[in-house]
């Protein structure tokens, strides 16, 4: 394949860590794994209770639990200070940090650009943030990793506003990113505005090649150093990264123009932000700010994005959208939608205006200046309101092109704002694989069992022959709850394999009456979302995935 003009291969950016040092690379590596320097070693070091705290950005607690770690064990300060200097901010001194890591030693880490001296005293503190990062193994003992992961500094590690070309770490959204991708094996994958690299990370576990952009050449500074510190995990060779990895600079699909990708995932700059006048690039946050008015870069891209999905490929996003005054959450979102394009889009969280803009303005940690803080509040305030908006949504989008032969079938637009299941993204894939399957198999003729994890709920007042409620409910994925006709529950309790749909729609019609052939078309139409839901389960799906 030959090079892109958009390829970024640089592996000395200013103020981002090098990742053209191989051997320290390897070296820091090696220090990191022999510390025990992972989600289980520090959660081991700091306890339930502090490493909780750390998760809601909280340090206190953590340096305490580091502290007494150290007095009641000396074998726990080499990585009590590691932790210290990377998770807390607290600078360290050089004698220290060569102990704790001596293949790399303190003049390592300041020439791989991960710390900085302390003016005026023999301290080192963090120039990034560096933290384990990892997942699981499957049930059959595949696919977990431990990695680490380098970032920019986050607010409650640093003072002041935040860099405008600021590089975010593991966030909320990254990780719901993370848990609704569905994962196949894909001969070509994009991370679109990959930030420092974490759905690189798992694309590489399933996929043979992953493409990642980003506007930011800082953030792709970082994405190649993280790729080459976990190296080995990822299972890339160091020199030859673009066997499977090719990291391009440029603007959303701009760098991919052309191309086709069997998979696209994005945690875009989706964040509605007051647009000035003069604004320049320099002005806007770019991890979070896509420099669009409104929340046309999302609009942007779910137009877009099938035009770079190879037939039967799909794309994966975050986003937000406008809900104007008195209108539907999704009539933005369906607007969007190309003729042809399956989509399917589920709102997460609806704000407002003003929670909007108390929860990006304190991300950026833009708070800590009151005269600022005010105007920008009332900036977002005068923006929405010039556009007639009344809430905010946030959900997850899934667009694809439809195989070759296929027509698009596929279009949800659904608020599913509850707890749900995670990882989430298995029980999306299953759901698609269920409607797919409904597309191409008679549904009357097909024996159906009820899911494992559905349960039924029945309610009626006492004394009462009938209930007036009969619920049923799933335990996983989803965790929908579906409101059940009489004859749609007597469907369900028939439904142990024996007879096919058809069969049991018909005894149901001459139990309980109803217009010939309409009884069953409307039952068999309920009985389909049931099977696109889950609740109902074709048994011989299972043996044909």
């Amino acid at each position: 394949m030959s090079r892109s003009p958009y390829e970024f291969t640089a592996g000395n950016t200013p103020d981002a860590p090098r990742s053209d040092l191989p051997d320290l690379l390897a070296a820091l590596a090696a220090d990191l794994r022999r510390l025990d320097y992972t989600l289980d070693g520090v959660a081991g070091l700091l306890g339930p209770t502090a490493s909780a705290a750390l998760n809601r950005d909280q340090i206190i607690p953590a340096l305490l639990a580091a502290e007494r770690a150290v007095r009641e064990d000396d074998g726990a300060a080499p990585l009590a200070a590691v932790v210290r200097l990377w998770l807390l901010a607290e600078p360290q001194d050089r004698e220290t940090l060569d102990a704790a890591l001596p293949g790399t030693g303190a003049k390592g880490l300041v020439d791989l650009g991960l710390v900085q001296p302390v003016p005026g005293s023999d301290l080192l503190t963090a120039k990034a943030d560096l933290r384990p990062y990892g997942w699981d193994k499957n049930d059959d003992g595949s696919g977990g990793a431990e990695l680490w992961v380098a970032s920019d500094l986050a607010a409650h590690q640093q003072a002041g506003v935040l860099r405008h070309d600021h590089v975010l770490g593991i966030g909320q959204a990254s990780t719901t990113l993370v848990q609704a991708t569905i994962r196949r094996h894909t001969e070509r994958a994009l991370d679109l505005g990959t930030g420092c690299g974490i759905q690189a990370f798992h694309l590489l576990h399933h996929c043979q090649h992953v493409t990642a952009t980003d506007i930011s050449e800082r953030a792709l500074a970082f994405t190649r150093f993280n790729i080459l510190l976990n190296a080995g995990a990822l299972s890339v060779d160091p020199d030859r990264l673009e066997d499977r990895v090719s990291l391009r600079l440029g603007s959303l699909l701009e760098p991919v123009a052309g191309e086709e990708f069997g998979l696209v995932v994005s945690n875009p700059p989706f964040v509605i932000t007051p647009r000035s006048d003069g604004e320049e690039a320099a002005d806007q946050f770019t991890y979070r700010d896509g420099g669009l008015p409104g929340d046309r870069i999302v609009a942007n891209l779910v137009a877009d994005l099938p035009g770079i999905l190879a037939p039967g490929g799909w794309a994966q996003m975050l986003g937000n959208w406008e809900v104007p005054a008195g209108a539907d959450w999704d009539g933005r979102p369906r607007s969007w939608v190309r003729p042809g394009t399956d989509a399917w889009f589920i709102q997460r969280e609806q704000v407002s205006p003003e929670q909007y803009a108390e929860t990006w303005l304190q991300d950026a940690s833009e708070s800590r200046d009151r005269q600022h803080y005010r105007e920008a509040y009332a900036a977002y305030l005068a923006d929405f309101g010039s556009r007639n908006v009344e809430a905010i949504g946030f959900g997850m989008v899934w667009l694809r092109r439809p195989a070759e032969g296929r027509q698009a079938s596929i279009s949800r637009f659904e608020e599913i704002t509850y707890p749900i299941e995670q990882p989430i993204g298995p029980h999306l894939g299953a759901a698609v694989d269920r409607s797919d399957w409904l597309d191409t198999h008679d549904l009357a003729g097909t024996h159906l069992l009820v899911a494992d994890d559905v349960t039924e709920e029945r309610h009626q007042r006492p004394g009462a022959e009938h209930p007036g409620v009969i619920l049923l409910r799933q335990g996983a994925g989803l965790r929908r709850t579906n409101l059940m006709s009489t004859e749609l529950a007597g469907f369900v309790s028939a439904c142990d394999g024996d007879l096919a749909a058809g069969q049991i729609a018909a005894a149901l019609e001459a139990l309980l009456g109803g217009d010939a052939g309409t009884f069953q078309r409307s039952l068999l139409a309920d009985v389909a979302n049931l099977v696109q839901d889950g609740f109902l389960v074709p048994a011989a799906f299972t043996a044909e995935q």
